[in-house]
């Protein structure tokens, strides 16, 4: 007799292989003809609202494994949310004006670039956004990202464009904005100012010099021994081009200070700089003739090396002793602290260098020079009238543009800024960080720092491409014109013609054709012709979207890169508090960057960059999902072929435990079949409580943000918990029972609750694989339609059994010890399987009652033929690591049954069926009866 038939063996038509790249897609196309993302709507009706604000990536290029990391992450926490009884709107949206597209549309443009209007090209420009969000949109879709993809929002829209500019007139007539002349990032390849988000450091080979500059104002009356000398301070800088602009040198007002006689004149620098200055220098012959306090030079002059002017020496606290001489050149035109050094001593923002990097004629000899040109011009120049010390190179850090990847200069130009001062927005911007929960937790130090320190906000872009700042002042005297009336015309005409409008209509239809200046009666005004700062753009989104579409503001989460704590996390808050009072955000979460294997950064010129696409076509979505939940977002996230063939393994051991369970419900009808949890048998009970705190651990690892440290438990949990434990224990069971016995239904019945739970858990990251496994479960008429609308599994107490676990816990040990035991003797050749083994365990006292009281359990979990208990240790025995515990490993006697292969005396008792042991004989009795 074929007794495999009689066997309860598991069937699904659920496949081992996956066919990801095949069926995702099929599912992509039913999720969105069922209208998947209105569905989780409809079911969030009336839920209380958690909203993540999608920060807007740049619609520009392919995505890359940055982008689709950041958006997958947002989709498990949006999913998870959801799940775990909230309702999650999701507006994904474009970042579309500024540089980069203007850069790609110039290069399309070509020499038609010259022919052809502002109105035209930014045409051209809004075109070729379009056509990067759509190939974007379905870039993010292949991902399985659900979302309102049909209703995004984009900076291009009109009414996105109108909110920039409303926002924008908000600062305006609040006093915030002020226009200008101030040093800020300058790009001379891309003609435009620069916001500190927009400012890469990468490595730089500068000059390095020290130059003398003499002092021709007698210094004796302060200090006697300078009396007849001829005397120099000396200055360090990296920056020679600098110097045309040059009106000061700058001490440390706390710093003592050294006059140094060598070579027949006194040179002037930090005391503590003095050893290291000369050595740098290569002389040894010299000699400190007085040490002073920096505050007798204040406001005393000494002779610019090579113009016809003055340079003032002032105090200032941003000198140190890091490097030079303690003595710093500076130039109010092209610095930050020289700026703010030039406004305390009233001197000008000198910058005679224009738009594209020339020196203007103010530079005098070099005028017309590339600043990077002059710097040699300015060292020959220095060597020789003699004010020139020493020359060198340095590498150092040096700031690039971020889209032309070239060395940016600060130069002071006029500009629009947002005053950091006015109106407290400094003060109130680093009170409202404090508010917020940074995840990590050190991203609040780090953004208090950076806005703790920042320049005012510069507004100004000179291109074409963008919202415009939409200010309109007095030809005259620069009264700004906006008011109230004014600003709703600008509302109206973007409202119904973009920003656009602004190019395209005179300055009276937005004054009024009898407008005066209020301040000097003029009725000529200026447009201003800049735009806004991109960042600017983004930052606003909270008005132009979650206020816009009846959202909560502020947002419970924005979650971008660790980069937007410089950029979009910044611009954000300054943007609402300046104009609310609040912060748009009540959570920030960032994650690290993408880098290879080796954790070195992708790089199309290393070689080691791989697209998503690349990932999807050979894995599948569904493999690039679980990476992301499965690496710790807070580091830099590796990738490579060797971890994606891991994850792919890991999957594929997933999936088999879920084929498993599915296999072995098909003739499981939960309506009928389910049995009750106090007559579950011991072991079933036991798999319950381990589900219920794998249920609680993973709600608190998707409420934490903890993705990895769910998507390990729920791994470990399938591969060793269920199939090397508990799948493993109740085959026997589950095949050789008959199909309706209490014992079959009980294991039946915990399958299926934890499968239904693991589904459920498993739905935010695995999205594509539930969908197909929920479709496979047994019939039940009051299950949802898919699982992203079925919430996790409610916690049940009742399954908590923490007298079994302890007790479980210490049948385990013992488990694990005849478990290690029947690996010897296997590797020993006496057994094969532990099947064919006998087993005898020996203990006396308090052991010896426990393995009494719980033999049947330890029997059962053992999987072996025979198993008997002694109180004395047969020849043979191995004392265990448990104490008093001893075990022998021997050949089971007895035959092997056919049917369940256990080895047993009892087989051929049976007449009717010599072939099987006992027990299976009384089965085969019940099928024949049945």
């Amino acid at each position: 007799m074929d007794y495999k038939k009689t066997l309860n063996l598991p069937r699904t038509k659920f496949k081992m292989k996956a066919n990801l790249t095949q069926k995702e897609p099929q599912f992509l196309k039913k999720w969105e003809k069922e209208d998947l993302y209105g569905q989780l709507e409809a079911a969030g009706s009336g839920k209380p609202v958690y909203m993540l604000h999608d920060g807007p990536p740049y619609a520009n290029g392919h995505i890359h494994l940055g982008t689709a990391f950041n958006k997958v992450l947002k989709d498990i926490i949006l999913k998870s949310k959801r799940m775990a009884g909230f309702h999650c709107p999701y507006i994904p949206g474009w970042d579309c004006h500024g540089l980069p597209i203007e850069h790609n549309v110039d290069k399309e443009l070509g020499e038609k670039k010259k022919k052809i209007g502002k109105l035209a090209f930014r045409g051209a420009c809004r075109k070729y956004a379009r056509k990067w969000i759509k190939i974007q949109k379905a870039d993010f879709k292949r991902l399985g990202v659900l979302g309102d993809w049909e209703n995004p929002y984009l900076t291009i829209n009109f009414s996105y464009e109108t909110a920039i500019a409303r926002e924008f007139n908000r600062f305006l007539m609040n006093g915030s904005v002020i226009r200008s002349k101030k040093p800020v990032y300058w790009c001379s390849s891309c003609v435009t100012a620069l916001a500190e988000a927009e400012v890469e450091y990468y490595d730089h080979s500068s000059p390095s010099i020290f130059v003398k500059f003499r002092v021709e104002e007698d210094l004796s009356d302060v200090i006697p021994e300078l009396a007849g000398k001829k005397v120099s301070v000396v200055i360090w800088t990296t920056t020679p081009w600098t110097l045309p602009a040059n009106l000061a040198v700058a001490f440390h007002p706390d710093f003592s200070y050294a006059a140094v006689e060598t070579g027949g004149e006194v040179l002037i620098m930090a005391e503590e700089l003095v050893e290291q200055s000369f050595a740098e220098f290569g002389i040894d012959d010299y000699q400190v003739i007085a040490t002073f306090s920096s505050a007798v030079l204040e406001k005393r002059t000494c002779r610019h090396p090579f113009m016809e002017r003055k340079s003032l020496m002032v105090l200032a606290n941003y000198v140190t002793l890091d490097t030079g001489t303690g003595c710093v050149h500076t130039a109010p035109g092209h610095g930050r602290d020289d700026y703010l050094t030039g406004l305390r001593y009233g001197l000008e923002p000198l910058s005679p260098v224009d738009n594209h990097g020339r020196f203007t004629d103010e530079a005098g000899p070099y005028s017309g020079l590339f600043i990077t040109d002059a710097n040699q011009v300015i060292i020959d120049d220095l060597s020789k009238n003699g004010s020139l010390i020493k020359h060198d190179t340095l590498s150092h850090s040096f700031p690039h543009c971020w889209r032309c990847k070239k060395p940016v200069n600060f130069r002071a130009t006029e500009q629009w800024f947002i005053s950091m001062e006015e109106n407290d927005l400094r003060k109130k911007a680093l009170a409202a960080i404090k508010e917020v929960t940074w995840t990590p937790k050190w991203g609040m130090e780090r953004i208090y720092g950076m806005v703790e320190t920042r320049p005012d906000w510069c507004l100004s872009r000179q291109r074409a491409w963008g919202v415009p700042l939409t200010v309109f002042y007095c030809r005259k005297c620069g009264e700004v014109a906006n008011n109230d009336q004014v600003n709703e015309r600008i509302n109206e005409l973007f409202t119904k013609e973009g920003a656009d409008a602004w190019f395209s209509h005179e300055i009276s239809d937005f004054l009024g054709a009898d407008a005066k200046c209020a301040k000097c009666g003029s009725d000529e005004f200026e447009k201003e012709e800049d735009i806004l700062d991109v960042w600017f753009d983004s930052g606003v989104s909270y008005a132009a979207v979650l206020e816009e579409r009846n959202l909560p503001v502020p947002a419970d989460l924005y979650l971008e890169g660790s980069d937007q704590h410089r950029g979009w996390f910044q611009s954000s808050l300054l943007a609402s508090m300046g104009t609310r009072g609040i912060p748009p955000y009540k959570g920030v979460l960032t994650h690290g960057f993408v880098v290879d294997g080796h954790g070195k950064k992708m790089s199309k010129s290393i070689g080691n960059v791989i697209a998503p696409k690349e990932i999807i076509d050979q894995y599948g979505a569904e493999i690039l999902r679980m990476w992301v939940a499965f690496e710790d977002y807070r580091d830099d996230i590796k990738i490579s072929d060797e971890i994606l063939k891991q994850l792919s393994d890991g999957y594929r051991k997933i999936r088999n435990t879920i084929r498993y369970f599915l296999g072995n419900l098909s003739d499981f009808d939960p309506a009928v079949n389910l049995v009750d949890f106090a007559d579950l048998d011991e072991l079933d009970r036991w798999a319950l409580s381990q589900l219920e705190q794998l249920k609680r651990k993973v709600a608190k690892g998707y409420g934490d943000f903890e993705f990895h440290t769910v998507m390990h438990a729920l791994h470990y949990f399938c591969t060793v918990t269920m199939s090397a434990f508990y799948l493993d224990i109740i085959k026997d069971r589950l095949y050789t029972s008959t199909p309706a016995s209490r014992g079959r239904r009980s294991a039946q019945t915990v399958l299926y609750e934890i499968l239904d739970a693991l589904i459920r858990m498993m739905t935010p990251v695995l999205s594509f694989t539930m969908a197909e496994v929920w479709s496979y479960l047994p019939p039940d008429a009051d299950r949802e339609a898919n699982p992203f609308v079925a919430g996790f599994a409610p916690f049940n107490d009742e399954y908590l059994q923490p007298d079994l676990e302890q007790r479980w816990e210490r049948l385990l040990e013992i488990r694990s010890e005849v478990t290690r035991l029947l690996e010897h003797a296997r590797r020993e050749k006496i057994i094969g399987h532990s099947l064919e083994a006998e087993v005898w365990l020996a203990a006396d006292g308090e052991l010896s009652d426990f393995l009494k009281e719980n033999w049947r359990q330890l029997e059962t979990i053992s999987i072996v033929s025979a198993m008997h208990q002694t109180h004395q240790a047969k020849a043979g025995s191995v004392e265990c690591e448990i104490p008093g515990l001893s075990i022998l490993v021997k050949p089971a006697r007895g035959e092997k049954c056919e049917r369940c292969w256990i080895r047993s005396e009892t087989v051929g008792q049976d007449r009717s069926h010599p072939e099987i042991c006992a027990r299976c004989s009384r089965v085969m009795a019940e099928i024949v009866k049945g």
